[in-house]
């Protein structure tokens, strides 16, 4: 009977209701950000405007209308059958130490990925983990992934081993059938990287996109374990039943129903992406420069953010994804030239492309920056093999080259290491919690953003009985101002861009000497 409660378990699937996605909204609270003093706003679904008061230097988020409300948004994250990964659980780790082929790790170590594969379980509440294993494959493609003796050697461990309520077998993706023949050998729960990373963006998850992005990832994973399901009620002989004789048998009334639910929430991150371009569209006509910090999970990009900006709240954490969605903060760099820096969130080696694509929406952003950081934990002793994932990702995401020539590499994390000393050339050594380093990685910021923005320092003279000086302190960075206070004049030294400069011509070309 247990398949059949199983399926049973979908059943509220059929109750929900269907909303026409256009007909919501999703509110922002408004928040300011000052030139003086950083704060962060949310990317999703909000709008950046000015105060026309002169010189102020202030900007607000609006609001601006969504695609969901809170709670159809909640119907479609938590509406989920039972995964038996929810709640506390005992985890016993089994790492495939792939000899050869196509699928061995070359830049890393089998206790590497096991360290890893441990740190992701204890990033989540309640998990713990009771016991670890690498065992040796030569066949990680088949269905049992280990040779019989292996099998058989890690079937008597698990079942030797008290108190274990679930094994992390650490693959990328196990089949269906893979799954379903460990969870009959061993009698727990059996989850693989996929289903572990994306149960930790569930728990970090707190904006409406992110929730819909999770929603997204998880549809592989409904899938598989509706077909699992449903070959053990077919075993039973239950499997065929139709529906209240509509011609649908329960498993075609289940795929029908998740085909409508992905349609749902593709539809609503469709209108978040179209949202995320007006954003930054309205952030090119600000022309602020846009610095997208990047890395692995954990090397620090939050705490670097913090460090560049002063912004207090952001409340940095020691934690795998513990950045899910997209934020921007207001920072100066030494000409006092105003930037914003996208957070990210983290890569992962052995991340799932479905993860990836489902978050896909969310990396856009980076795509469209000025300049890219790419943040290493060099205490890290995996860094090397962090690096190259980091710019494999980066390549699939198709980053323009222009981005990928010009990234600023730090490493970050040096006052864990003793008498650190940096051999790479071009690479930026700091220590982001300590705040070493920042000054002279502002200073390369500062010039790589005006080769690629063409931003340029001019001196202007202006009259001020005009309202020229306030103009420029709103459209530029006025780096001095020497006045002639004999004449009423002053000579304004900016950095500027070409369109900006353009502007100011065309407003005050008569007045200009």
């Amino acid at each position: 009977m247990t398949p059949l409660r199983r399926v049973k378990a979908w059943l509220p699937l059929l109750q929900l209701p269907c909303r026409a996605v256009t007909s919501c909204r999703l509110l922002h609270p408004h928040r300011r950000i000052s030139t003086m003093q950083s704060r962060t706003f949310w990317v999703s679904g909000c709008r950046l405007t000015h105060t026309d008061e002169p010189g102020s230097g202030v900007f607000f988020e609006e609001e601006d209308e969504d695609v969901l409300d809170e709670r159809e948004v909640e119907e479609l994250f938590r509406l989920i059958p039972a995964a038996g990964i929810e709640g506390m659980h005992r985890v016993f780790i089994v790492h495939p130490d792939v000899k050869w082929g196509s699928r061995k790790q070359h830049l890393t170590s089998a206790e590497l990925m096991m360290a890893e594969a441990v740190g992701l379980v204890n990033t989540l509440d309640n998990w713990t983990v009771v016991d670890k294993l690498i065992l040796s494959t030569k066949t990680p493609e088949k269905k049992r992934i280990f040779g019989k003796g292996n099998f058989q050697l890690l079937t008597e461990k698990i079942r030797q081993t008290a108190g274990i309520t679930a094994v992390f077998v650490n693959v990328e993706r196990l089949s269906a059938l893979s799954e379903r023949e460990f969870q009959d050998a061993w009698g727990v729960k059996v989850f693989d990287r996929y289903s572990v990373v994306l149960h930790i963006f569930r728990c970090n998850a707190r904006t409406k996109e992110a929730k819909l992005q999770i929603s997204l990832a998880e549809m592989p994973l409904l899938r598989s374990r509706l077909k699992n399901d449903m070959t053990n009620l077919d075993q039973q002989g239950g499997g065929s039943r139709y529906i209240g004789g509509s011609g649908e048998t329960l498993y075609e009334v289940q795929q029908r129903l998740l085909k409508e639910r992905e349609l749902k929430i593709r539809t609503a991150l469709e209108k978040l992406r179209k949202k995320r371009h007006l954003l930054r569209s309205q952030r090119k006509q600000r022309e602020f420069p846009i610095i997208s910090v990047l890395g692995y999970t954990n090397c620090g990009k939050t705490t670097l953010i913090k460090a560049l900006t002063g912004d207090s709240g952001l409340q940095p954490r020691n934690q795998l994804f513990a950045t899910l969605d997209v934020t921007v903060h207001a920072g100066q760099l030494p000409s006092r030239m105003m930037v914003l820096y996208v957070d990210t969130i983290g890569f992962l080696s052995q991340l799932p492309h479905q993860l990836i694509d489902s978050f896909s929406a969310t990396l856009e952003d980076i795509k469209h920056s000025d300049l890219l950081v790419h943040v290493r934990d060099i205490s890290h002793p995996e860094t090397l093999n962090q690096k190259v994932n980091v710019v494999k990702v980066l390549t699939n995401l198709q980053i323009p080259d222009r981005l990928m020539s010009s990234m600023v590499e730090v490493h970050n994390k040096t006052d864990l290491l003793e008498n650190y000393q940096c051999k790479e050339p071009g690479v930026l050594p700091i220590s982001a919690l300590e705040e070493r380093g920042l000054q002279e990685l502002k200073t390369v910021l500062e010039d790589e953003i005006m080769k690629s923005t063409g931003k340029q320092t001019l001196d202007i003279e202006v009259s001020l009985s005009t309202n020229q000086l306030s103009w420029l302190y709103k459209e530029a960075a006025v780096q001095d101002v020497q006045v002639n206070a004999e004449d009423g004049s002053a000579v304004v030294r900016v950095i500027i861009s070409t369109a900006a400069y353009g502007r100011y011509k065309k407003l005050f070309g008569d007045e200009m000497t």
